[in-house]
């Protein structure tokens, strides 16, 4: 992508227009990141450059962007541009075209409105944002105030670069993001949703979350989560504080490879506990696993996550304490969890769970990854069922339901545990449900 990104600056060079890579390309660069992809500023308008380059998209052409289509890859080329209002607190009403430098200071944080010229290895800054990456600071770009009121999104911005590069806001940063919290409610779902994805690959996910705590951001878009606070829990079992403190602990305890099915089943596998709080012989929380799920598919459908999405993710919070049933199963009812497709993420959950309490026990986890390993050896795959749906209606002259499923199940257990291995036994052992 990064030579096909330097022949495009040429290309526009050669046909007399004043071209450079921008934004965050230029910041990943500096910070030693490999850049994900390369956008591009100039001064050619929308309509020059449908006429020299084949293969484009309209993506926002009334906003100066649309994207290049070269050698298979996919770049946004935006014509450099001042803003003229935001009446919506999201898109310019209007926009000029312009020259570079008004370009630069009209993008939300120092650190995003840096370009580089490809051609002459050359970095040109506008707004000290090579300084402010030298010293690791969030800053807006002129008036903070004036930024968010153009694009409320920025608010949640600010939150995701300071935490996922490791940053720290300038004073003027936090004290704006903090006075406009309640305007990202006025930001859509979809919006808000791709943020917080951005943000649960922070590198400190427990500050993230502090963040937006102390903001007054978490209030707005998951108030489910302030819940915790407070929420005392059994010392027998956590004696490191409350349920936000236990959240705050776990989600720290995830690896950087976890999967963000993972990180979120983490971060809300014990919002039920406000809800099923009561004291007994201890402290309890009954049948919290099932109501986190519950308020989780909540949560997830407001923020408008696909539902496959959404599924896998109250699954891995429905299942996460049933690791001490686990162990007691039938080899056949146990294997038939670890052939289950997000089993390897279900045990991220727990161990995160166990990680972030205290005293920590891993003695559970381990004992589960050894039965894992060890009856995975003799069982790689899901075996075929040795008969279908079909043949099992007609063997029991049952009709469509529930009960199929159940039979199959049974089925599948018995083939785990080797007990069934011939489609002869399975006709002798379907005997039992006539």
């Amino acid at each position: 992508m990064r030579p096909t990104a330097q022949k495009l600056v040429q290309l526009l060079r050669d046909h007399g227009y004043e071209a450079y890579w921008a934004g965050g390309c230029v910041r990943d660069m500096l910070l030693g990141i490999h850049p994900k992809d390369f956008d591009i500023a100039t001064s050619a308008t929308p309509d020059q450059l449908q006429k020299l380059l084949p293969r484009t998209l309209e993506i926002g052409k009334k906003f100066g962007v649309i994207l290049a289509i070269v050698n298979e890859h996919h770049f946004e080329i935006a014509t450099f541009r001042s803003d003229s209002g935001y009446s919506d607190g999201r898109r310019p009403d209007a926009v000029i075209f312009t020259n570079a430098k008004e370009d630069a200071i009209r993008r939300d944080f120092t650190i995003n409105a840096l370009f580089y010229d490809p051609i002459k290895d050359k970095i040109i800054d506008y707004v000290d944002g090579q300084k402010d990456i030298q010293e690791k600071i969030i800053r807006f770009i002129g008036d903070p105030h004036k930024r968010i009121l153009e694009d409320h999104l920025r608010i949640l911005r600010a939150v995701r670069f300071k935490n996922t590069l490791g940053f720290q806001y300038h004073p003027d940063t936090y004290a704006a993001v903090k006075k406009h919290a309640n305007l990202i409610s006025k930001i859509s779902c979809e919006r808000i949703r791709d943020e917080f994805i951005k943000i649960m690959y922070s590198k400190n996910l427990r500050q993230a979350f502090e963040d937006l705590s102390e903001t007054g951001l978490l209030s707005q878009i998951i108030p489910e989560l302030e819940k915790l606070r407070g929420v005392s829990q059994p010392i027998q079992y956590h004696q490191e504080g409350d349920v936000w403190e236990h959240t705050m602990r776990a989600l720290n305890a995830l690896p950087p490879t976890a999967s963000i099915d993972t990180r979120i089943a983490v971060l809300f596998h014990d919002i039920g506990k406000p809800q099923t709080f009561k004291v007994r012989e201890r402290i309890r929380f009954d049948g919290h696993c099932e109501v986190s799920a519950e308020i989780s598919q909540k949560i997830l459908s407001r923020l408008r996550f696909p539902k496959k999405d959404i599924d896998r993710i109250t699954w891995l919070i429905k299942h996460h304490m049933m690791f001490i049933p686990l162990v007691e199963m039938s080899v056949g009812r146990r294997r038939h969890w670890f052939l289950q497709e997000n089993f390897l993420d279900l045990m991220e959950v727990f161990r995160a769970d166990a990680m972030g309490a205290e005293p920590q026990d891993l003695s559970l986890y381990n004992q589960v990854m050894e039965l894992y390993r060890h009856d995975l050896s003799r069982v790689p795959e899901k075996p075929k069922p040795l008969l279908t749906g079909a043949e099992i209606m007609k063997a029991l002259n049952l009709k469509p339901g529930r009960r199929i499923g159940e039979i199959l199940a049974q089925l599948l257990e018995q083939q785990l545990a080797h007990k069934i291995k011939t489609r002869k036994q399975t006709l002798q052992w379907l005997k039992q449900f006539k």
